[in-house]
């Protein structure tokens, strides 16, 4: 038998040897602790997410986007922010610029890679059931879901689609997200670079780069056969995403808790649902006037002014409802039980986020096999998509603790046997 243990440098072995055996690997950074803030409220965004792609789902018309110029977008890319603040800021103040640049590259691959598999996984097999004729003859759908997520292109223009596809120059709405945080990832080394300088060429640079976006000046093209831009504008929407980065590195100080601040933001977010919920603004002219006028400041693409401080003002109240470190979020009880299920989907938000565009499909789907939309049907359609996506973060969670090395002492103890012999 061969003998797997670590060899000891014995006297007799050569120059060249010693060195090499009595080499020790470097210790890794132990892991930053979660913030039990960041996980719960972006575990709430994910279901807002997932019930706002279901198709014609009654349920959007109750979520935070239709009392308000901010939506569950916002909600994901300020705690991304946060997040990266905390993954890859110890790597560049402890590890350097160089290798704090490896790191964010190496997720930026992950995220491109998970968008290229998701989109080619949704488009085939949409056109797969459609084509072959399932949704008519099992579920007598004659709706063109493939169609509705403008996806024929893909494979009428395959010469230009698929190039686009890897390139990032076609980007059919349905799958913006994910681009949109590669680029954005894509620029932390130079925020970083440029925190060296000081923390006001890193403001001046994320307000110049959102001023050139909304002038039009670094649009992205989404498709090559048209001159349709990206729906989410990674340049503009970084203001957000470094916001909740300066903030979590400490280079944005944390709001005091103050009741005039508490007003503040109360009264911007009162104000905002005359001129964001449909039922008020479509039965007051007056208002519809004034949306329409204000539309540059609360359009989604670039970012506009108007969410910015919605959600900053929504941020600020829900900082101040969890309480200081979140300790309302540590209850104990069915409480704190159903806040430990909504943390543990944040902290898989990438996966969790994956699975909602296809759950979405597969319900929408099953909501119209089932006659369409009813209370019933939603609630069940909903729920049953809430569950699957809490059970996608169970199981990729299970995945990441890699319980198969908690055998590995079986084999330890195996291996010291064998080597006895």
């Amino acid at each position: 038998m061969i003998d797997a243990s670590p060899r000891v440098a014995s006297p007799g072995d050569s120059l060249k040897e010693a060195p090499m055996n009595m080499q020790r690997p470097v210790p890794r950074l132990p892991k930053a602790p979660r913030d039990p803030r960041l996980d719960f409220f972006r575990g709430i965004g994910m279901f807002i997410i997932f019930i706002a792609h279901v198709r014609d789902n009654t349920w959007t018309l109750w979520i935070p986007a239709r009392f308000g110029f901010s939506d569950a977008t916002e909600m994901f890319v300020f705690c991304s922010g946060m997040a990266s603040a905390i993954a890859f800021g110890r790597s560049f103040d402890q590890a350097g610029w160089l290798i704090g640049t490896a790191r964010v590259s190496q997720r930026i691959w992950q995220v491109y890679f998970a968008h290229i598999c998701q989109f080619l996984l949704i488009a085939s097999a949409l056109v797969a059931l459609q084509t072959s004729g399932v949704l008519k003859t099992w579920f007598d759908l004659s709706f063109d879901v493939v169609g509705a997520l403008n996806l024929w292109l893909l494979f009428e223009r395959t010469q230009q689609a698929l190039p686009g596809l890897f390139t990032l120059t076609y980007v059919p709405n349905y799958f913006d997200i994910l681009p949109m945080y590669v680029v954005i990832l894509a620029m932390m080394p130079v925020v970083m670079a440029l925190a060296r300088v000081g923390r006001a060429a890193v403001f001046s640079a994320m307000v110049a780069t959102w001023l050139a976006a909304e002038f039009g000046w670094l649009d992205l093209p989404a498709e090559p056969w048209s001159d349709r831009s990206w729906f989410f504008n990674p340049f503009a929407w970084q203001l957000l995403f470094f916001t909740g980065f300066a903030l979590m590195r400490g280079w944005l100080p944390a709001p005091p808790v103050r009741r005039d601040l508490v007003l503040l933001a109360l009264a911007i977010v009162l104000v905002s649902v005359p001129l964001a919920w449909y039922r008020i603004y479509e039965t007051v002219p007056a208002l519809l006037q004034l949306r329409m006028a204000l539309e540059p400041l609360w359009m989604k693409t670039g970012f506009g002014l108007l969410r910015y401080v919605h959600f900053l003002a929504l941020a600020y109240l829900a900082w101040v409802a969890v309480g200081e470190g979140g300790r309302y979020l540590l209850a104990g009880g069915w409480v704190g039980r159903a806040v430990a299920v909504v943390q543990k989907v944040g902290q898989q938000s990438l996966a969790v986020f994956l699975a909602s565009l296809a759950v979405a499909q597969a319900a929408g789907i099953a909501r119209d096999a089932a006659g369409g939309s009813g209370l019933l049907v939603d609630l069940v359609m909903n729920l049953g998509g809430i569950a699957t996506l809490v059970a996608v973060a169970y199981l990729v969670a299970w995945y990441k603790s890699e319980p198969w090395r908690r055998v590995s002492g079986i084999g330890v103890s195996q291996s010291h046997k064998v080597n006895s012999h």
